[in-house]
């Protein structure tokens, strides 16, 4: 069982930068896929930014030019690098790792936006 820890959301001013990181209870090199997820108050669960094992990314259409998905195969982290931010970030930011054919999910980590 992989357990993913997201750390660093918080309370940021609209134009500002946060960067997120999910750790991984073990190694990320075999994933499929980890992404990035949000889900805002009233509103579905939505997928931000995807990297795979080959390190191709994918981005949610709002986000492009703003954030960016990396990773560190030797530290098990995926990190969420999230620069001018907008009100419309604000939500509660989740890490998923797709690997062996099984989804893990982490707990999540608040973004919050204030304008």
């Amino acid at each position: 069982q992989v357990q993913l820890v997201e750390s660093g959301g918080g309370l940021v001013q609209a134009g500002g930068s946060l960067r997120l990181s999910c750790v991984a209870s073990e190694s990320i090199f075999s994933m499929d896929y980890m992404g990035w997820y949000r889900q805002a108050p009233g509103k579905e669960r939505e997928l931000v930014a995807v990297i795979n094992r080959g390190g191709s990314t994918n981005y949610e259409d709002s986000v492009k030019g703003r954030f960016t998905i990396s990773r560190d195969n030797v530290k098990n982290t995926v990190y969420l690098q999230m620069n001018s931010l907008k009100s419309w970030d604000t939500a509660v930011y989740y890490c998923m790792l797709r690997i062996y054919f099984r989804d893990y999910w982490g707990k999540g980590t608040l973004v919050t936006v204030s304008s």
